[in-house]
């Protein structure tokens, strides 16, 4: 899927890859969701499929505290308090110890809220706010929020469905 350059575009992208991502997700049995068997995010590393899904809701829920901090005019401290862009293998670590202890039917309900809670920002933005000019660095607001829920769906739809032909999950 191309990069989105509009709103209407980038709606679409989160909408298809969020809901390509959560058909794939509804078919993992409930017992293989702890098996550290999926190709971790840190490289050499393995993780489960509830810590894939804890990654996803850490950056959701932290594009949702850029977006709050954005709102109040605050200083937003990219990626994350403590943590720099060349350690995002931590940050990925924190999340999986942020989630460790929720369900996982629970952890993907709280995706799918923390998912409508970032659309319902994007559909109240203009173009001129998502893309028209830079947000962090040289990039845009819209670029910025696609780096973190759009595309990890993908990517993460991609790692489930390698690891589901791997280990002969339907």
């Amino acid at each position: 899927m191309a990069v989105p350059e509009s709103r209407e575009e980038f709606l679409h992208a989160i909408e298809t890859n969020f809901g390509r991502l959560a058909k794939d997700l509804g078919t993992v049995p409930a017992q293989r969701t702890n098996e550290e068997t999926l190709e971790g995010h840190v490289k050499g590393t393995k993780m489960t499929v509830h810590n894939l899904v804890s990654y996803l809701l850490g950056w959701n829920n932290l594009v949702l505290k850029w977006i709050e901090k954005d709102g109040k005019g605050e200083l937003i401290d990219f990626p994350e308090t403590g943590f720099k862009w060349n350690q995002l293998g931590t940050l990925a670590q924190k999340f999986y110890a942020d989630f460790d202890a929720v369900p996982f039917d629970h952890l993907l309900q709280d995706l799918e809220i923390a998912k409508k809670e970032i659309v319902n920002f994007i559909s109240c933005q203009t173009d001129e706010k998502l893309y028209g000019a830079p947000w962090y660095g040289k990039h845009t607001m819209g670029r910025m929020i696609q780096f973190n829920p759009s595309s990890p769906y993908a990517n993460a739809r991609a790692r489930l469905r390698k690891w589901k032909r791997q280990n002969d999950v339907a």
